[in-house]
């Protein structure tokens, strides 16, 4: 199967979990990030917004600010291909719909850019997860080129069950994730450790 076809297919498999499984199974995710070293010792989180049939994070977004930590949001670039992360403290006022209508920081908001040295945890989400941390995406590189840049920070991707697969044919330029964390485990990565 090609990394497309297995694409398509997991992701069909995630766009037909029910949304009430969903929500549930993204609570369960939730739970276990949130009580994770990794994320209780990052005083700042990248994380993403979640769209169509992704782990949801609209929630964990507003319990890591509530909990005190600085969390950023990934901003694309779509015609140079990479990401910026921008800091958010009211996501009700600061996002926006952006590329493929994901939610992201506002013009206004996007004033102030994250380093990515500053970040300690990037939340990932993907189509394809495997049991040796390695991850698809949609196909467009923004994830694996930005978290080269911020080798410090640990990589965990979030994911329903029904993504995971044994082994990934990944490509050179797939980077792998620390951790990959599911409504039922958390699969240690061979990532090798941070930088």
């Amino acid at each position: 199967m090609t990394p497309k076809e297995l694409r398509q297919t997991i992701l069909a498999a995630r766009d037909a979990l029910p949304p009430a499984e969903r929500r549930a199974k993204s609570a369960a995710i939730a739970e276990r990030l949130l009580a994770r070293p990794e994320i209780t010792a990052s005083q700042h989180v990248m994380l993403y917004v979640s769209f169509r049939s992704e782990v949801e994070t609209m929630e964990l977004l507003h319990r890591l600010l509530t909990s005190g930590k600085k969390v950023s949001l990934p901003f694309t670039h779509v015609k140079e291909k990479y990401l910026d992360a921008i800091p958010v403290t009211d996501p009700a006022t600061q996002l926006v719909p952006g590329y493929c209508d994901i939610p992201e920081p506002s013009p206004e908001a996007r004033k102030t850019i994250t380093p990515p040295e500053e970040i300690q945890a990037i939340i990932l989400p993907g189509s394809v997860f495997d049991l040796r941390g390695g991850r698809f995406g949609y196909g467009g590189g923004f994830y694996d080129r930005y978290v080269l840049q911020a080798p410090q920070a640990w990589r965990i991707g979030l994911a329903f069950e029904a993504q995971i697969v044994p082994k990934a044919p990944l490509q050179p330029h797939d980077q792998l994730l620390d951790l990959v964390i599911t409504e039922n485990r958390v699969i240690a990565g061979q990532r090798g450790g941070k930088g």
